[in-house]
């Protein structure tokens, strides 16, 4: 470890992370029980992700009433509390019992993958409890796993997350590393989670989401094609009542890759579409996933001036 992280300044850092460690100890019904007080809470104090997370829903939703979105806005915001509260978690060292509080659903499609020789890109969209699934995954299914991440600015709070998250095997590749890395690591059999449906800014492409243009990153298909890889779409989703997490699996996408990257980047939307409308209250709505618009098209959020 880099012996300036050690400095005074990092101290309060490092004392709030280890509250998340000690917090991870705690059984899971009762951080659950904590998360969504704490959700339910950060629901009313946290006014400008509120206002984002009611946009998004009333431009994915537009056939609920406007109490309706609200209901379930607070429910998304419990849900945010518990995998706040969940982080520790990421941290264990136990296998037994990670396997204790994520069970997967639809197995059979990664293992029958890995059986049969298939190159993986597990396509992992931003529910919710999909770091604590990463991890049950890299721990309890394929230690070798690939997973892209971006530079967390403090930089106690960076070394901490990628130590953890590469404690049972998983290979970090930083998301601006170049392509050909993850490309070597994809065929050598080691799976790649990847995370298809953040705002890419003007990098991206437009195609529907939730049925309007978005701007969506088109390296999957990309990725596939190089790879010779298959892709299996993976779902987290935190059980109520504090019963632990699933991570869910289905079919390969097909027919994927094609020869048309916007066809395929609009297949893996329509795909992450189905997913949300399963379990809405756990996709990350707080994200604004549409800021980048269409030349020509206004704005869908509030300025930050008018906040």
């Amino acid at each position: 470890m880099d012996q300036r992280l050690l400095h005074p300044r990092h101290w309060p850092t490092w004392v709030l992370l280890g509250l998340f460690h000690l917090i991870g100890l705690l059984p899971f019904p009762l951080l659950w029980a904590l998360g969504m007080g704490l959700g339910h809470l950060a629901y009313f104090l946290v006014g400008s992700r509120r206002r984002v997370a009611l946009r998004n829903l009333a431009i994915c939703f537009p056939d609920l009433t406007e109490n309706a979105r609200g209901r379930l806005a607070a429910r998304h915001f419990g849900y945010l509390g518990v995998a706040v509260f969940t982080q520790g978690l990421v941290g264990v060292r136990s296998r037994r019992r990670l396997g204790r509080i994520v069970k997967f659903r639809h197995r059979e499609y990664i293992e029958d993958s890995l059986r049969d020789g298939h190159n993986l890109i597990c396509m992992m969209p931003h529910f919710i409890g999909l770091e604590l699934g990463g991890t049950a995954y890299n721990a309890l299914i394929h230690p070798r796993t690939l997973y892209m991440y971006q530079r967390i600015r403090n930089p106690v709070t960076d070394h901490w997350m990628r130590r953890r998250r590469s404690r049972f095997g998983a290979i970090s590749v930083e998301r601006n590393d170049d392509l050909r890395r993850l490309v070597r690591e994809v065929r050598q059999g080691n799976p790649l989670f990847y995370l298809p449906d953040q705002d890419p800014g003007r990098h991206g492409i437009f195609v529907p989401f939730c049925g309007i243009p978005t701007a969506t990153v088109p390296t999957l298909s990309r990725l596939t094609r190089l790879g010779a890889a298959r892709v299996i779409p993976v779902y987290a989703r935190y059980l109520p009542w504090g019963r632990g997490l699933e991570l869910i699996f289905h079919p390969p996408l097909a027919p994927f890759p094609t020869d048309d990257q916007e066809a395929d980047t609009a297949l893996v939307n329509r795909t992450i579409e189905a997913q949300i409308r399963t379990m809405p209250e756990q996709y990350f709505w707080v994200h604004r996933r549409f800021k980048t618009r269409p030349p020509g098209e206004p704005p869908l959020y509030e300025s930050k001036r008018r906040r």
